[in-house]
């Protein structure tokens, strides 16, 4: 099995980064493996990020990210 560079996916691209971490704790919320890359990097914490996932976790991945968050927070009740 290769290292975490191969076969890697962007799934998210954002100028907030912000919201880049918040997908980012999701995703890793789930158990899936986060590359972060971008200028938020550095110790400013400013400019656009984008989340590169694993082919293998590419589905999984955009479909967390396609939910919105407070969904996945509420236990998955729906009201009625």
């Amino acid at each position: 099995m290769g290292s975490m560079d191969d076969d890697l996916v962007l799934v998210l691209s954002t100028a907030s980064a912000t919201e880049g971490y918040l997908a980012r704790a999701r995703l890793e919320a789930e158990g899936i493996p986060v590359l972060l890359k971008g200028e938020a990097e550095g110790p400013y914490r400013l400019g656009p990020v984008h989340l590169w996932v694993p082919a293998a976790y590419e589905v999984q991945a955009r479909w967390i990210l396609e939910r919105p968050a407070d969904l996945s927070e509420a236990g998955g009740d729906a009201p009625t």
